[in-house]
């Protein structure tokens, strides 16, 4: 056997590293279209230390590249985020506690599913044409939610979306580079007294403490039937289904399995939840972000959770200052492109007329609700499979 033949009969999994590329660093920033706001929301509306919820995030993202090897992203959990932030605006139900509670359910909730094998029990039954739909529901939903935050200004955002579109497949300036230097230049010409508070940063070192030394079963409660329990459909749907299709699609030679992904986020979430953390989770659509501006490996995952850290233990005091430096058209621009890149790989529905009436029936309602779409697509599909529908 000569070396070249040597070299193929090494398995793929084996010879798969992490990388630490120009392009890995462009791609580690592709799920900033996400993370920004719901951190933003957690730490100004809800009043959460910064310091937990970025040094959460921070560790699951450098453990989730080492263990999977691909851009395996971390996320927070959006209908929940969604919830607890809105509440917390509008009455004194939900607090920092209750967000630390339902943490805690979640974790328990994803390790039992997953170390008892339900999740892959569940999981199986689910149709091909109703992952379909949900991946290419959940890339038309970032695309409308990209939109949205570029229509905040139409002008710029067109111009950035062509350069991006310009740049998507080089290697020599990496569309994210463009984007994140281009957007920071653009918010301190608008805004010069960003400057100054930019000057204003120092380094604040600080350690996390144990947040579920407060909890009350109030607090618990409150977390598991407003906030986990809801939540549940949704990452079935995003966080299992369609991460598992995605990661196993772009990256046949790394597979995971529901399985895994269930613990690991058990895993995540537990740890999150004692430290002060949110509940998070690992979502398609992030990992669609990733990619899209050139992450291959792990790598991409570690260098912004090594960011996050760092942001977490030293500048924690600053962060708002910090992430305002990006403009809302560029993470729209961002959300955007992510989207695309997600719907893309979904775009085969296949010869049968009835699976594809399941595939853009899942997806239109995955645009609203993916854990309905989810119901109302399976549903549909055995509805026709049994003859008890027809089109």
């Amino acid at each position: 056997m000569n070396p070249g033949e040597a070299e193929l009969a090494v398995p793929q999994t084996q010879r798969l590293r992490n990388r630490f590329d120009r392009m890995e660093w462009a791609g580690a920033f592709g799920d900033l279209g996400t993370l920004i706001p719901f951190v933003l929301a957690y730490i100004s509306v809800m009043k959460l230390d910064p310091l937990g919820v970025l040094l959460g995030f921070g560790v699951c993202m450098v453990v989730s590249g080492l263990w999977y090897r691909t851009p395996f992203p971390v996320q927070p959990m959006k209908a929940l985020g969604a919830v607890a932030t809105t509440q917390a605006a509008q009455t004194a139900t939900i607090t920092p506690h209750a967000v630390y509670g339902a943490g805690l359910v979640t974790g328990i909730i994803w390790l039992v599913l997953g170390l008892t094998g339900t999740t892959r029990w569940i999981t199986k039954f689910v149709s091909r044409p109703v992952v379909v739909g949900i991946v290419l529901g959940l890339g038309l939903g970032f695309m409308l939610e990209g939109i949205k935050l570029m229509a905040l200004g139409w002008l710029l955002s067109v111009a950035v979306l062509f350069v991006a579109l310009l740049l998507l497949s080089s290697r020599r300036v990496p569309a994210m580079f463009a984007l994140l230097i281009g957007g920071a230049t653009l918010a301190v010409i608008r805004e010069p007294a960003l400057l100054d508070a930019l000057r204003s940063v120092k380094i604040e070192a600080r350690l996390p403490s144990f947040a579920l030394a407060g909890i009350t079963w109030s607090d618990f409660v409150i977390g598991l039937v407003f906030l986990a329990i809801p939540q549940v459909p949704l990452t079935l749907g995003n966080a299992m289904i369609a991460i598992v299709e995605e990661n196993n699609r772009l990256f046949p030679n790394r597979p995971v399995s529901e399985r895994s992904v269930s613990i690991s986020t058990g895993l995540m979430n537990l740890f999150s939840a004692g430290i002060g953390g949110v509940p998070m989770c690992h979502g398609a659509g992030g990992m669609a972000g990733h990619v899209r501006f050139g992450a291959q490996t792990g790598g991409a995952v570690i260098i912004l959770g090594t960011l996050l850290i760092v942001l977490g233990l030293f500048f924690s005091g600053s962060i708002e200052i910090i992430f305002s430096v990006i403009p809302r058209e560029i993470l729209g621009v961002i959300l955007f492109l992510t989207g695309a890149q997600l719907a893309l790989g979904s775009c085969d529905f296949g010869e049968d007329k009835g699976e594809r009436f399941v595939a853009i029936v899942t997806a239109g309602l995955s645009m609203w609700n993916i854990g309905l779409a989810f119901v109302v697509g399976l549903s549909v599909f055995h509805l026709l499979k049994r003859g008890w529908m027809r089109l």
